[in-house]
């Protein structure tokens, strides 16, 4: 029998993950804007990232998008280890 995940370290790890790497992403938006644009432009196929970027990021915005990726991540950590934890035993 697999053993078994704990989900609050699964969820803590996935957050912390994620908001390392929003912090990383958003400080690279503002100190190499173009660079961004044209690295996400090709992350997203097909989609014109220059047509919808803004050109000004706010703290507000930054701390607020901070912790809508962490409250995410916490979900999805914990799901994902939910999830694991029912098929380990059921395989």
């Amino acid at each position: 029998m697999a053993s078994k995940l704990n989900p609050k370290v699964v969820s803590l790890s996935f957050a912390s993950v994620a908001a390392i790497w929003y912090v990383a992403c958003a400080a690279f938006v503002l100190i190499f804007p173009d660079s961004a644009i044209s690295v996400f432009g090709n992350i997203f196929h097909g989609i014109d990232i220059s047509q919808i970027a803004t050109s000004s990021i706010t703290a507000g915005g930054l701390v607020i998008g901070l912790i809508e990726v962490t409250i995410g991540s916490l979900l999805t950590g914990w799901i994902f280890a939910e999830i694991y934890n029912y098929f380990s035993g059921k395989l």
